[in-house]
């Protein structure tokens, strides 16, 4: 199978972490075309920014809709539907195997790709325990990644440190989308499992999601522009 290369530029997905519209605007503004993919979580999706999904794509921006659904499996996929209306790239569910089934269905014929959530980027083996898990971080990535390939998901989210194992038996057309990415100098934060883009993408990552160090710099615009140089590195490298 012969895959469509993915634009450097593309690669780069911004996440609009903001505390609400006009800040979320604002940002995109000061980007301008250094950016065209963004992400919408759970801070802005509920700060009344979902309606911006519509008007980024409609600007001709990608944008990933960052839900992380879980629920029993019609109500799935009836967010599915509503999100895929709105003109959404991406959308993200936990990786539980009714859950993926239920958003690959409903997601079909709409040109909506649903991500699956391995293991949050928070998490580490100490964590998984407490919550009850018998398997480490990198045994339940593997495991949930061969269940979302079987049921027909189209990508994973999992940490830039998993890629390279995942790449291993997966499918070339599943995409990996890797949070936890932080430019050289950049503060960690509450991830544990991080990166350097550079690095990422020659672990097999295909997209990078970075939220704090654009929107935290001095000029969002030239880290973000930095951030895509060295992704078109690190591909010309590969």
């Amino acid at each position: 199978m012969t895959l469509q290369p993915i634009d450097p530029r593309d690669r780069l997905i911004v996440a609009l972490d903001l505390p609400d519209v006009d800040a979320a605007e604002a940002m995109i503004a000061r980007l301008g075309d250094s950016v065209t993919f963004y992400k919408i979580g759970y801070q802005l999706g509920y700060a009344g920014g979902l309606p911006l999904v519509r008007k980024l794509a409609d600007a001709g921006k990608k944008v990933f809709a960052d839900l992380k659904m879980h629920d029993i499996g019609n109500t799935v996929a009836r967010g599915v539907e509503s999100v895929a209306k709105l003109g959404a790239t991406f959308l993200t569910v936990h990786a539980y195997p009714q859950t993926m089934q239920a958003a690959a269905n409903a997601s079909k014929g709409s040109g909506l790709k649903i991500l699956a959530v391995t293991v949050l980027t928070s998490y580490d083996n100490e964590d998984l325990k407490a919550a009850g898990y018998q398997l480490g971080v990198s045994d339940l990535v593997a495991a949930r990644a061969q269940q979302a390939q079987a049921l027909g998901i189209d990508g994973l989210v999992c940490s830039p440190e998993e890629a390279a194992n995942l790449r291993k038996y997966i499918k070339p057309e599943m995409c990996l989308v890797t949070p936890g990415v932080r430019p050289a100098g950049s503060d960690v934060g509450d991830q544990k499992r991080i990166m350097t883009p550079a690095r990422a993408i020659a672990e097999g990552s295909d997209y990078l999601v970075v939220g704090r160090p654009v929107m935290e710099a001095a000029d969002p615009k030239a880290a973000a522009e930095a951030i895509v140089a060295e992704i078109t590195q690190a591909l010309a490298n590969k």
